[in-house]
């Protein structure tokens, strides 16, 4: 008898780092321009501080604690995407497709800790 076995199983504390660390290799590639700067300061201070909450969240004391600070976590991953779409890529076409699978990350993101805070009010 063979297992089933889910391959797209996710340990969401990788995957929120993972978002983290792409977001900061992103980062790296912006034309050096003034907004550029400061949205990419945001978005690394966002996309870093979704995956440190979310952590916090597994070590949480209370039940309560737990859903503040998933819900802090949808927030972030909300944030991060505002100046994942506020960044200029300057027509880069391998810069947009990276931007695109940013945004659409953070949006599955969003929608699982929405999944997670619905489930555990």
């Amino acid at each position: 008898m063979t297992e089933i076995q889910n391959p797209k199983r996710y340990d969401l504390e990788d995957r929120t780092f993972q978002f983290a660390k792409s977001c900061r290799n992103f980062i790296k590639k912006l034309p050096k321009i003034i907004t550029n700067i400061e949205y990419g300061k945001q978005l690394a201070r966002s996309s870093g501080s979704q995956a440190a909450n979310y952590i916090e969240a597994n070590e949480s004391l209370s039940k309560k604690d737990f859903v503040m600070r998933v819900k802090i976590c949808r927030k972030e991953s909300k944030e991060s995407r505002l100046w994942l779409n506020l960044c200029d890529i300057n027509s880069d076409k391998e810069l947009e497709k990276e931007q695109n699978i940013l945004i659409k990350e953070s949006a599955e993101l969003m929608n699982i800790f929405g999944a997670i805070i619905r489930k555990s009010e």
